[in-house]
């Protein structure tokens, strides 16, 4: 019977990620920092230079923006807005030493891509962040629905659940979400990067390059 119960648990999760519009925010849990902790993510959070495409040449950057771009465009349909989005995930997930794609992936599985979605737990836009982050490593004008703050702060924290957790991803997801220790999150957000946002030289090739 556990098993049986198991497998429908898992296979919910499956539906769900191919059911239009859906999100699988949770919520992440508040435990306390030491002081050095607090203090070294509050400067990751204080940053004001501009987002750019951390790529070795401008054509690499616009083939990896217009393959982006292409598999977004039902989501966010405005290019501009688009645009400006794919920018500000890849700055502030390489600036955080994370995968962009990885990021993309879990933007997803969180909010599918809704900048003022909230989660019943109340965590916020694009990356579910919880508003007790502000108070414990942020500053009280931080709005979670601005783009670029909400993905520094989403980023920030991520890096932060890898760095306790010694690297380990599906750990470090489950910290996020606050599921940790159940598999069906972290397996979903991992299944949406493999199947959605994986690129490489062959993807960025097979998009059509905007004219600049």
């Amino acid at each position: 019977m556990g098993e049986i119960i198991r497998t429908i648990v898992w296979l919910g999760w499956v539906l769900a990620l191919a059911a239009p519009g859906a999100a699988h925010a949770g919520a992440q849990v508040y435990e306390p920092l030491a002081a050095s902790v607090q203090a070294a993510l509050h400067k990751s959070i204080s940053d004001h230079v501009a987002p750019f495409l951390a790529f070795e040449t401008e054509m690499e950057a616009r083939r990896w923006l217009a393959a982006m771009s292409r598999r977004l465009a039902a989501r966010i349909p405005d290019r501009l807005q688009r645009e400006e989005f794919l920018v500000t995930v890849h700055y502030e997930a390489k600036r955080a030493g994370l995968d962009p794609q990885l990021v993309l992936a879990l933007i997803q599985v969180e909010s599918n891509f809704r900048k003022y979605a909230i989660s019943h737990a109340g965590a916020r836009g694009y990356m579910q962040v919880m508003p007790f982050w502000i108070k414990v490593i942020g500053d009280r004008e931080h709005n979670l629905f601005h783009l670029r703050i909400n993905l520094r702060y989403g980023c920030v924290i991520l890096r932060h659940y890898l760095d306790i957790e010694k690297g380990e991803l599906y750990r470090a997801l489950g910290r996020y979400n606050g599921s940790l220790g159940k598999p069906e999150y972290p397996s979903l957000v991992v299944r949406t990067w493999q199947r959605n946002w994986q690129y490489t030289t062959h993807t960025a090739d097979s998009a059509r390059v905007p004219a600049s």
